[in-house]
C-alpha cells in the first residue's frame, strides 16, 4: 500500500547535497575528489560525465527550494568542467557530451540565461555530426574511436535531449531535432529492448555484432523510461506511458530484491547508474495516472531511499556505498553519492506531489515554502 512519508524529505535532501562537499569538496582546479577517503580510487581522473551530474543535482536542489546558491553552484561546476576539458565542451565520448548538454539545457529552463541553451545545442551538433551514422542501422555511436559500435548510453540521452530541445529552441525545424529523436528511440526499440522492456547496453562493440547481454544496469533502462516519457510529452502517445511502465516493472523485477537495486559494481562509473534510473522514474512517476503500477512504482522508489537513508546517514552525513541495503566504511567515489543525492532529490518531489520547476527568477525558497 502506497502511503506518505512524514519525514522531511527536503531537509534529507539538503543533508544530501552537502555532504557532496563535505566529503568530496577539493581546491580548484580538482573542484571535488574523485573518491572519499581522499588519495582512494583514481585521485587524478578527470571525470567529465560525473561533473555533469553535479551540475543537474545541483539544478535538482534549485527547483526544490529556489536559493540562487544552487545555481552559482551549478555554474561554478559547468566552468569547471570547461576549464579542465581544455576550454572546450567536446570530448570523445558522445554519451559524456550528452549528458553535459542535458545539464546545460536545464541550467538555462532555472535562470534564463541564453548561453547554456547556446552551448547544449552546439553539443547537439557536434554529436550529430560526428557520431551519427548508419552502422547498425542508422543510430548514434558510443565514442568517435568506434563509430560502429552503438549503445544504449548514447542513444537514449540523444533521444531525450532532442526532443527537449525542440521545445526550448525557437526555430527547432533546421535541426530536425524530432526526427533524430524517434529515428533514434526506432532504433533502440529494434535492437536493444527485449519483449519484457529489460534494455540491453549495446551492440558490436568487438565488431562482431553481438548485444552484449551480459551487462544488465539500472541506468540502461532509466534512459530507456526518460526516452518514452518525452515521446509521450512530444506526441500524446499513450502507449509510450504504457512501454515505460513495463520497463520500470521489469527493472525492478530483474535487479533489485523489490526494494534495493543490487550493486553494480566498484569501477566509479557504476556508482551513477542508480540514480539515472531514480531520476527518470521521477519523471515517468510526474505523469502517470493513478493505479496499480503508479503505486507499486512509488513503493519501490520509497523503499530503496528508506534503505538509502536507514543504512547510508550517519552523524548528520549521507555517506552511502553502492548496496544500500546495507551500511560500508569501504572507500566510495562521488559517483555513489551522486546517486543517493538524485534518489532523495526524487523522494522530495514524491512526497511533495510532484510540482512543476521554478520559474526563472524565483523567489528564494518558493519551492518549499
Amino acid at each position: 500500500m502506497t502511503t506518505t512519508d512524514d519525514r522531511d524529505w527536503g531537509h534529507l535532501a539538503d543533508v544530501a547535497q552537502d555532504s557532496l562537499d563535505h566529503f568530496f569538496g577539493a581546491p580548484w582546479p580538482q573542484h571535488l575528489h574523485n573518491s572519499h577517503p581522499v588519495g582512494t580510487g583514481e585521485p587524478s581522473t578527470f571525470n567529465y560525465w560525473w561533473l555533469a551530474h553535479v551540475v543537474d543535482v545541483r539544478v535538482d536542489a534549485w527547483e526544490r527550494t529556489g536559493d540562487p546558491q544552487w545555481l552559482d553552484r551549478a555554474r561554478e561546476t559547468v566552468a569547471n568542467i570547461v576549464e579542465r576539458n581544455g576550454g572546450s565542451l567536446f570530448n570523445d565520448y558522445f554519451d559524456d557530451m550528452l549528458w553535459f548538454a542535458l545539464a546545460l539545457l536545464r541550467l538555462h529552463e532555472a535562470d534564463g540565461d541564453p548561453r547554456p541553451l547556446a552551448d547544449a545545442v552546439a553539443i547537439w551538433d557536434h554529436v550529430v555530426e560526428h557520431g551519427w551514422n548508419d552502422q547498425q542501422g542508422p543510430s548514434l555511436a558510443w565514442r568517435k574511436q568506434q563509430l560502429a559500435y552503438k549503445n544504449t548510453p548514447a542513444n537514449g540521452p540523444l533521444v531525450i535531449l532532442s526532443l527537449r530541445l525542440d521545445r526550448a529552441v525557437a526555430d527547432p525545424a533546421g535541426r530536425a531535432f524530432r526526427s533524430y529523436a524517434g529515428r533514434a528511440l526506432d532504433w533502440l526499440e529494434r535492437t536493444l529492448v527485449g519483449p519484457d522492456g529489460f534494455v540491453e547496453d549495446g551492440i558490436n562493440r568487438e565488431g562482431d555484432g553481438r548485444v552484449d547481454v551480459q551487462w544488465r544496469f539500472t541506468y540502461n533502462q532509466g534512459l530507456y523510461i526518460g526516452a518514452l516519457v518525452e515521446q509521450w510529452h512530444a506526441t500524446g502517445d499513450p502507449s509510450a506511458l504504457t512501454r515505460a511502465v513495463r520497463t520500470a516493472r521489469t527493472a525492478v523485477a530483474e535487479l533489485s530484491d523489490g526494494a534495493v537495486f543490487r550493486d553494480e559494481g566498484d569501477g566509479g562509473d557504476e556508482g551513477l547508474f542508480k540514480g539515472v534510473f531514480y531520476r527518470y522514474l521521477g519523471t515517468l512517476l510526474a505523469v502517470l495516472p493513478e493505479g496499480d503500477d503508479r503505486s507499486a512504482l512509488e513503493d519501490f522508489a520509497r523503499a530503496g531511499t528508506d534503505a538509502l537513508v536507514a543504512h547510508g546517514l550517519h552523524d548528520g552525513r549521507l555517506r552511502p556505498g553502492n548496496d544500500w541495503s546495507r551500511p560500508t566504511t569501504a572507500p566510495i567515489p562521488y559517483s555513489t553519492l551522486l546517486s543517493a543525492i538524485m534518489a532523495v532529490e526524487q523522494r522530495w518531489r514524491l512526497e511533495a506531489g510532484f510540482p512543476p520547476a521554478l520559474a526563472a527568477g524565483a523567489d528564494v525558497g518558493a519551492a518549499g515554502s
